[in-house]
């Protein structure tokens, strides 16, 4: 999950007593031919029915015993919440500090879903964290004022001399602005801090703030520095929130892709290859096997010519392309070979670019559009890896269209048509739009910039969707439009992105001949709709719990003997199924009941259970994990049903 960092100083000092100065919806997707085939992964488990982001959007819970509907504000929503995260920081590292008065603490900001401190002392266990806890209750309890303060930047100095904090002095040296500002909780420790904070710590309600994990974590996010103690907590504005917050927590935590990718057998990382690089078991390599050729086949439909090019390039390739300046701490060493410097490549538009030059072009060759699953290697600290969500080596889907100036909402419309076609396919029909415009910063005339962020506009207008406008959020080589799916439990993921570029087309001087026999330069769009495809198989994990949807299981069917006497027949049905595209498999050696909950566990969507009657009858009795008894019928009539309830995953 990703974590907003919010531009905030905060720096504790403890201290001897001293005077005080101063949404786009769309159709559902579902298409079972039988009300039992219905897939129900998508919606939560039946305690609750979620709503969340990984950024920073509104968390609702609804409790259906109840019908009561508990909505989480955000920092964004609710400046109260955001001064509570605040204050909670600036406590814990106070009790970090009367506890253990050798820590040196760092920084402490609020996040997303509540606040951490950075500290450097001995590893923390869980039982530390409840020491801490208690002691941040006895500061709550008393009630203490957060009073700001204004000093010389030679005042703050002398005090964190004192102090002896070298984090403290570091950071004093990057705050520019003066004059430095401090607050102090009671009479009894400080921050260097831009606040803000609630009036006292009374204002906070300790019975919804709790301290969740202890991790490591490099000073400065620098693995060559020292490796601190990063306390999190989480802090809302009443018990009743908290509550919300801790039960939606563990409705993410049942969902987690590397469990479920672990217990499903989907996919692993192994150590003897190196952290960050995914490996796609027998049946998650189905799964993307069917979302790589659904992907295909919309693209071509769409116009696209699909492409194959290499993992590596000479390193001059990634100087032009401004790569080695701009990207190389993202970057892999180069390698040598035969006396020329070789890198792994961490974007695949150079390659696109380079295929575009091979020939002249024409103003009549356009819109020219070309799309890759191409992997790409990009560096990442160990410590930030997580699952398929943060990784190491990474497969885009993606795709350049190179249009000219008129063209460019047209072709932004059809990047929206399709990205709306792909996304409905897997169940996902609501999103955040955002466009991102001009940086101060930019490459490109200010009339290409106009026209090109006008045309996103119109497109997104004539597409009907509601989308917000980042002011000068925009890349510094041109607009884009960013979207975010919404999956089962309401959390928010950066999926789908459309950029329109400027500078890579005049780095590699690219060009065509308009109807004047002139040189121009062409307009050049960058898009990806799933992002990555071991990112997006995580958010798929977690959307469905594991419970993929007949069309996308890696196993569709399951053949389950009463006794060994009729494994035979269920060879031959199983061999049935496969002939005719069905994924199916026989399991035996157990007793039936055994045999049903593994399939169970396994997430397997339908079984089809043969005893001696089914045997003599050439049928199968067919059991739906979500619908149970199916009842009896013939190999060809399950064939047939499920044929029909998966050839068209968005048919209503």
């Amino acid at each position: 999950m990703a974590t907003t960092f919010i531009s905030s100083f905060s720096i504790p000092f403890l201290k001897q007593p001293l005077s005080l100065s101063k949404r786009p919806r769309f159709a559902s997707f579902y298409s079972p031919l039988h009300p039992l085939f219905l897939h129900r992964a998508t919606t939560p488990c039946p305690s609750i029915a979620a709503t969340a982001t990984t950024d920073s959007a509104a968390v609702s819970i609804h409790h259906d015993q109840t019908n009561h509907k508990v909505v989480l504000p955000t920092n964004e929503s609710s400046e109260t919440l955001l001064r509570i995260r605040h204050t909670c920081a600036h406590v814990m590292a106070m009790a970090v500090q009367k506890l253990y008065p050798d820590a040196k603490v760092t920084i402490g900001p609020w996040i997303e879903n509540g606040f951490y401190y950075d500290f450097d002392i001995e590893a923390l266990t869980d039982k530390d964290l409840k020491r801490v806890k208690k002691e941040m209750d006895r500061i709550i309890s008393r009630n203490l004022p957060l009073v700001r303060e204004e000093v010389s930047r030679d005042e703050a100095l002398r005090r964190i001399t004192a102090l002896n904090e070298p984090y403290k002095m570091e950071i004093l040296e990057s705050i520019k602005e003066e004059p430095i500002t401090i607050y102090h909780i009671g009479e009894e420790w400080w921050d260097l801090c831009a606040g803000p904070h609630v009036e006292s710590t009374g204002n906070i309600n300790k019975k919804a703030v709790e301290l969740e994990s202890v991790a490591g974590a490099y000073w400065r996010g620098d693995e060559r520095k020292p490796m601190l103690q990063r306390i999190y907590g989480t802090a809302w504005e009443n018990e009743e929130q908290l509550k919300a917050y801790l039960h939606f927590k563990e409705e993410a935590k049942r969902r987690d892709h590397r469990r479920l990718g672990q217990d499903l057998d989907l996919f692993s990382i192994q150590d003897d290859a190196g952290g960050g690089l995914v490996f796609w078991h027998p049946k998650g390599a189905i799964v993307r096997h069917i979302i790589e050729d659904l992907w295909k086949k919309i693209h071509i439909e769409h116009g696209y010519d699909l492409l194959y090019t290499p993992h590596v390039a000479k390193a001059d390739l990634w100087k032009i392309s401004g790569h080695l300046d701009f990207y190389k701490e993202n970057m892999y060493d180069q390698m040598s070979i035969e006396d020329e410097l070789y890198q792994l490549r961490p974007m695949n538009c150079p390659y696109h670019i380079l295929l575009y030059k091979r020939k002249l072009h024409s103003y009549r060759d356009f819109p020219i559009r070309v799309a890759e699953l191409g992997t790409v290697y990009r560096y990442e600290l160990s410590g930030s890896l997580h699952g398929l969500f943060r990784v190491r080596g990474f497969t885009q889907d993606d795709a350049h269209i190179f249009c000219l100036d008129d063209q460019i909402k047209d072709e932004i419309r059809g990047v929206l048509d399709l990205t709306e076609e792909i996304l409905l396919q897997f169940g996902f029909d609501k999103y955040e739009v955002n466009l991102s415009t001009r940086p101060e910063k930019a490459v490109g005339d200010d009339d290409i910039w106009e026209k090109a962020t006008s045309a996103l506009k119109d497109a997104l207008d004539d597409k009907g969707w509601t989308y917000q406008i980042d002011e000068g959020g925009g890349a510094f080589y041109g607009p884009k439009i960013d979207l975010k799916i919404e999956d089962a439990l309401g959390r928010k993921w950066q999926c789908s992105t459309i950029q329109v570029d400027f500078n890579l087309p005049q780095r590699f001087d690219i060009t065509y001949v308009d109807s004047n026999t002139e040189k121009k330069r062409p307009i050049m769009i960058h898009r990806a709709v799933l992002g990555s495809l071991e990112r997006f198989f995580g958010v798929l994990i977690e959307n469905y719990a594991g419970d993929f949807p007949l069309w996308l299981s890696p196993i569709q069917a399951r053949v389950l003997p009463v006794t060994d006497t009729q494994l035979e027949y269920c060879k031959n049905v199983t061999k049935k199924l496969k002939t005719n595209g069905i994924r199916a498999e026989v399991c035996h050696g157990e007793r039936l009941p055994k045999l049903i909950r593994n399939a169970e566990k396994q997430k397997i969507p339908l079984m089809a259970v043969v005893g001696a009657k089914e045997v003599e009858t050439e049928t199968i009795t067919v059991r739906s994990r979500f619908g149970g008894e199916l009842g009896t019928m013939s190999v060809d009539d399950l064939i047939s049903r499920i044929k029909l309830g998966t050839q068209s995953p968005t048919s209503l």
